[in-house]
C-alpha cells in the first residue's frame, strides 16, 4: 500500500460543541493512537480528506500525516475508522492507527469481485457476498486496499473459501479457511418467498402477542387505583353507620339491664344507710 501525505493539526477545541464548531468552519475532527505512544486529539481540512477518500480504491489508507506545530510533526498512520453522516455521507470523524514502517499490523481489506458467474449467466443463479472483508497481517507498506477475487467459474452449489483465495505478496489472511466467502446459491421460487415472507410476519406477530399478555399480565398485578381504594372504604364507612343505632340500642339496653340490678342494691343500701343512721344529739 502507498502512502499518501496528509496536512493535520492539534485539536485544542473538545466536546460535542467543539466538534460542531469545527465542522462548520470546514474543519473534521480526529484522533490519533498507536501502542507505544499516547492518543492524541487532531483537526483535518474536510476537503482535502473527502477528495482523499474519494480518488482511493477503499477507505484503507496509508497516510504520510504532517502534524503542523508539533513535537513530532511526521507520523505514518493507517486510516483505522472513517464516520460518515447517515444522510448527506460527509466525513464526521476519522480515527488513525499510528504504525512503524517495520511492524506489521493486521487490517480489514474489502473482498471486490470480478466477472460474471456462469452459474449466474445461464442458470439464473446468485451471487451471495458472505463475507464482505477479511482480515489481512503484513508490514503496512505491503497490505492491500482492496482483494479482488474472480467469480467466472462459479456454478451453482459453488463457493470460494477463505484458503482458496490467494495472499497478497508478503502477507498472510487471517482466518478459518474452510469459510464460504463468495457463493452462487440456486434462484428462490414464489413459493419459497411467500413462505419465507409468512414466517417473518408470524415471528413478529408472536412477538407482538407476546408483549400485549405480559402488559396485560402487568396490569392484572398492579394495585387498583386511588378511586377504587377510596370507593370500598366509603361504603364500608356508610356501612358502619348504619349498623351503629342498632348496635348502640342493643348495647344500651344490655347495659341497662346489667346495671339495673346493681343500681337497686346501691339504691337500697342508701336508704337503709340513712333510716340506720342516728340522730344527732340536742345541746343543751
Amino acid at each position: 500500500m502507498k502512502s499518501v501525505a496528509l496536512n493535520a493539526a492539534p485539536r485544542v477545541v473538545g466536546r460535542r460543541a467543539g466538534a460542531k464548531a469545527l465542522r462548520a468552519g470546514g474543519r473534521i475532527p480526529a484522533v490519533i493512537y498507536g501502542r507505544q505512544v499516547p492518543s492524541q486529539k487532531l483537526e483535518l481540512n474536510a476537503k482535502e480528506m473527502e477528495d482523499l477518500i474519494h480518488h482511493s480504491v477503499s477507505e484503507n489508507l496509508l497516510v504520510d500525516l504532517a502534524v503542523k506545530d508539533d513535537a513530532r510533526p511526521q507520523r505514518l498512520a493507517l486510516v483505522q475508522e472513517v464516520q460518515h453522516h447517515p444522510v448527506t455521507g460527509k466525513v464526521l470523524h476519522v480515527d488513525f492507527h499510528e504504525v512503524a514502517e517495520d511492524e506489521k499490523v493486521t487490517i480489514a481489506v474489502p473482498v471486490e469481485t470480478v466477472g460474471e458467474s456462469e452459474g449466474v449467466k445461464t442458470q439464473g443463479g446468485v451471487l451471495e457476498h458472505v463475507l464482505f472483508k477479511i482480515r489481512v497481517r503484513g508490514l503496512p507498506k505491503d497490505l492491500p486496499e482492496q482483494i479482488t477475487v474472480d467469480v467466472t467459474h462459479l456454478m451453482i452449489g459453488q463457493a470460494i473459501h477463505l484458503g482458496e483465495i490467494p495472499a497478497p505478496a508478503n502477507c498472510e489472511i487471517l482466518g478459518d479457511k474452510h469459510i464460504s466467502v463468495i457463493a452462487v446459491a440456486a434462484p428462490r421460487t414464489e413459493e419459497e418467498e411467500a413462505a419465507e415472507a409468512a414466517a417473518a410476519a408470524e415471528a413478529v406477530l408472536g412477538d407482538v402477542e407476546m408483549i400485549k399478555e405480559k402488559r396485560e399480565e402487568g396490569e392484572e398485578g398492579a394495585p387498583p387505583a386511588k378511586g377504587a381504594e377510596k370507593a370500598p372504604a366509603k361504603g364500608a364507612a356508610l356501612g358502619t353507620e348504619k349498623a351503629a343505632p342498632g348496635a348502640d340500642k342493643k348495647a344500651a339496653s344490655g347495659a341497662d339491664k346489667k346495671a339495673a340490678p346493681g343500681a337497686d342494691k346501691k339504691a337500697a343500701s342508701a336508704t337503709g344507710d340513712k333510716k340506720a343512721a342516728p340522730a344527732p344529739e340536742k345541746k343543751k
